[in-house]
């Protein structure tokens, strides 16, 4: 085991930042650096990212994702107001199972884009992004009247992501578990620790997340997972945004914000708009539907040596003048490319157009492709 590699003391003064019940295992893991989500320390990486890259795709890897804060929302009127926050339709969503869904504006924009959970008839789960909505969940229900409760719980979720996860889980929590279907959920426990346990992730792999209901009992968790995942070669990594990238997953903040709508993002499959049920932004969204669409986000590959991933979003152009942005790229080892995401202006759009990008680098040639990059019905996942 390696010491402390990283003094937080670099970012952090005082007591603002929130740091997981598995912070300490983390550094003593020897963590290379964090970023802050959700008001929250997330580990970055504690190796070579390309070595932790493979290590997910050929066996498995275990996340500290506790900034995955929830917005627990319990009470006779929860599933209206669920369905008052997105767009998409909640009808048919039972008790033990998750959904992937949209927050967004009275006027289309997104606000976030969460894992809902429904714990119970009367209680849901909204695992958050990088974006504050527990404000914005109690301006709604207040403003609508609803009687709910809305609060913050003592939930913290590790991330299990990899081939050899499944196996793993069977050894932690049994079949019943393990062969959940995708985005199902259960609440169970591991030798006295409270857990939800969900076959949800952030990588195209097949995971679960472990959502830790006890913060005090977060090392007791990790230690526990870390025994149990010897055989399988289980070890900390940071989340692998090459993956995701592979995965055709989006990055709120990067490559979606509150400016952008459902339609420019290519998440429109989210947006019910023939539900009976009223949701903020659907007028907006039917409107927008109708419109002709001025900008797009798209897949694209960039000519050249292998890039770093972007910590800006580098410009695009045509015929010298810009035309969009890039919103995340990177190298992808295994598909030895330059890939990313840039959102564009629509008449630049179409499959095979070529388009100048300025990078670190130097200006490099990109040219748009469709995405996902890998398994785009996503049958790795649901496996």
């Amino acid at each position: 085991m390696r010491s402390v590699q990283f003094d937080m003391r670099q970012i952090q003064r005082g007591a603002r930042l929130r740091r997981s019940p598995y912070f300490e295992a983390t550094q003593r893991h020897g963590c290379q650096a964090y970023t802050v989500y959700n008001h929250t320390f997330l580990p970055s990486y504690y190796a070579d990212p390309v070595d932790e890259y493979y290590h997910l795709i050929e066996h498995v890897a275990i996340w500290d994702v506790g900034v995955e804060r929830q917005v627990e929302i319990t009470g006779p009127d929860a599933l209206r107001l669920v369905q008052r926050l997105t767009p998409r339709d909640l009808s048919r969503c039972q008790v033990g199972q998750g959904k992937y869904v949209l927050i967004t504006t009275e006027d289309g924009g997104i606000i976030n884009d969460p894992v809902l959970l429904r714990l119970a008839e009367d209680r849901f789960w909204l695992s958050l992004a990088d974006s504050d909505v527990l404000l914005w969940a109690k301006g709604v229900a207040v403003h609508g009247g609803l009687r709910v409760d809305i609060g913050e719980p003592d939930v913290w979720p590790l991330q299990l992501q990899g081939p050899k996860s499944k196996p793993l889980v069977r050894d932690l929590f049994g079949e019943a578990v393990a062969s959940m279907p995708y985005y199902y959920l259960r609440d169970t426990q591991l030798n006295g620790i409270p857990v939800v346990v969900t076959r949800t992730g952030w990588t195209g792999e097949i995971g679960y997340e472990l959502y830790l209901r006890d913060g005090s009992r977060g090392l007791d968790l990790w230690d526990r997972v870390m025994d149990a995942g010897k055989p399988y070669q289980l070890r900390p990594t940071g989340p692998s945004d090459i993956r995701r990238i592979e995965a055709g997953i989006l990055n709120y903040g990067a490559d979606m914000t509150l400016a952008d709508n459902p339609f420019q993002v290519g998440l429109s499959w989210m947006v019910d708009l023939d539900q009976e049920a009223d949701f903020i932004g659907k007028a907006a969204l039917n409107r927008i539907k109708g419109e002709p669409m001025t900008r797009q986000l798209v897949g694209v590959e960039i000519a050249g040596d292998p890039i770093e991933f972007n910590e800006t979003k580098w410009e695009v152009r045509y015929d010298g003048r810009p035309v969009g942005h890039v919103t995340s790229a990177i190298h992808s080892p295994r598909l030895k490319k330059n890939i990313g995401y840039a959102m564009l202006s629509v008449p630049h759009t179409a499959a095979g157009t070529g388009l100048p990008v300025r990078t670190p680098w130097g200006e490099r040639e990109a040219v748009v492709v469709p995405k996902p990059f890998i398994d785009p019905k996503k049958e790795i996942p649901k496996s």
